[in-house]
């Protein structure tokens, strides 16, 4: 079963490239601007990408997402978008590649935690993930600081005008990794 069947996505076309790239958004939806990666997976399934790239709504939860990433193909490199507050103004963009840091047994069991009461967190996911070896190496997360997190469907100004920019990105970071 493919990652796409467990999270009701779609992958790209049948796959003929050596190299595999995730592109996943995580959030909310209908959560205003907590709602950014789901958003942007939407925006970025209406263009074209090479074989290779793989555009999924990772916002099933770190356990369900976790179990789906084990049951598909290995991807080479995963780009994780979302809304995340961390004191920024309001449409700041940071990027920044995953280190692997290690965490302690009682982080993960917070996290596991998180996960199975429903909490859709990119920290939350990426512990979770990569406490159980589901993450590659090369993992990139871009994070937009949201100014609205009240219930709707749709972004503030401030971070409706980053989408063209983090397409950008998304798009450079592909490109490093499939050549």
């Amino acid at each position: 079963m493919t990652l796409g069947q467990y999270v009701g996505t779609t992958r790209s076309a049948p796959q003929t490239a050596t190299r595999r790239v995730l592109i996943g958004g995580v959030g909310y939806t209908n959560l205003s601007d907590m709602s950014v990666g789901p958003v942007l997976v939407e925006r970025l399934r209406r263009s074209a990408w090479p074989d290779g790239v793989d555009i999924e709504d990772l916002s099933a939860g770190a356990i369900h997402v976790l179990h789906a990433l084990q049951a598909g193909p290995s991807h080479d490199a995963v780009i994780l978008v979302a809304g995340v507050r961390r004191g920024g103004p309001p449409g700041t963009i940071r990027q920044r590649r995953w280190t692997h840091p290690p965490q302690t047994d009682d982080v993960v069991q917070e996290r596991v935690a998180e996960a199975l009461v429903g909490i859709i967190d990119l920290d939350t996911l990426v512990i979770v993930l990569d406490h159980f070896k589901a993450l590659p190496a090369d993992t990139r997360i871009i994070e937009i600081e949201p100014r609205d997190e009240d219930w709707g469907e749709t972004l503030s100004p401030p971070v409706d005008a980053t989408l063209d920019e983090v397409e950008r990105l998304v798009r450079r970071r592909v490109e490093e990794v499939l050549g």
